[in-house]
């Protein structure tokens, strides 16, 4: 008896292993994603740079439904999708990669960092969950955050400056993140991330033939950017997620996406040169500071 049930444990056993390896691939994969924009960004303009790193998306997640052949979505779904597959997608990078043209990867990081303040928000006017004073206090202070991080990059917060537009990237990540909830019980995390890939990927093909013909005379690097973009943060690093949210549960799993930016920054300064100033760093920890106390105690 003992012989036969002795595998069970160390079965189970690695799971928090794979759980813990899981996590820490997500975080550093999209993290990776603010440096490489960056380099990418040297050899493709934004839209165009978006264009094929989704087009490189697209193949794995053609790949991954062929294989699974998950439910396809209705008529009305379909339209949420490509509507998830426009604002989390195709607007949200062009926004981010048009700001990071001017502003650093790791401020990047620390700015897009505060969508959970948005799909907060959000999700009390959209949904009607409720929020407490601790939220608008965590808002206040993430947002004083960004502030701070955007006085020390070109343009500031003026209405078209590249901080203002990465925010604007973030409240298109929130927009997506609440539109997708009431289809994840439906379909599923991992189908909708796919669909949506998908969505977006579509919604960018007018610029991939200019992609495809930039990157012929693109510098050595912009190649290796498109596909690392592509594999890992677009599409592994939701994988991995998926799993260590079965694990962690959402709210524990979530609490470790407060390391992304960090790495991001330490990422930037190795791939990058990128040194992250004395307004990066403590507008930063406000920001992040402001998601926590949000995340924490910002919901009845």
């Amino acid at each position: 008896m003992n012989t036969l049930t002795s595998p069970r444990p160390s079965r189970f056993a690695r799971q928090p292993l794979l759980a813990a390896g899981a996590v820490a691939f997500t975080i550093v994969s999209w993290a990776s994603a603010f440096p490489f924009i960056r380099i990418g960004l040297q050899g493709l303009p934004p839209l165009q740079l978006a264009s094929a790193r989704f087009a490189t998306a697209a193949l794995l997640v053609l790949a991954w439904l062929a294989y699974r052949r998950p439910r396809l979505p209705t008529w009305p779904d379909g339209l949420r999708f490509a509507l998830c597959g426009f604002l989390g997608i195709a607007l949200y990078n062009a926004l981010l990669n048009t700001g990071e043209k001017t502003v650093a990867a790791g401020a990047a990081s620390f700015i897009v960092n505060t969508l959970p303040i948005f799909t907060a928000l959000l999700a009390f006017v959209v949904l009607g969950e409720r929020f407490n004073r601790w939220g608008w206090l965590g808002s206040l202070i993430s947002l004083a955050g960004i502030a701070v991080i955007a006085r020390g990059q070109p343009g500031g917060l003026t209405l078209g400056a590249g901080s203002t537009l990465i925010l604007g990237a973030a409240l298109c990540s929130a927009s997506y993140f609440v539109l997708q909830r009431r289809l994840i019980p439906v379909y599923g995390a991992l189908t909708c991330t796919a669909y949506t890939l998908l969505a977006g990927a579509l919604l960018l093909t007018p610029w991939l033939p200019g992609a495809v013909h930039s990157l012929d005379g693109a510098p050595h690097g912009t190649l290796q950017a498109v596909l690392v973009l592509g594999v890992f943060p677009a599409t592994l690093g939701y994988a991995t997620w998926t799993f260590a949210l079965g694990h962690f549960g959402a709210a524990r799993a979530a609490s470790f996406l407060y390391l992304t930016p960090a790495v991001a920054t330490v990422l930037s300064a190795l791939l990058t040169g990128e040194r992250p100033g004395l307004a990066t760093l403590c507008g930063g920890l406000l920001a992040i500071c402001g998601v926590v106390l949000v995340a924490l105690r910002g919901r009845s």
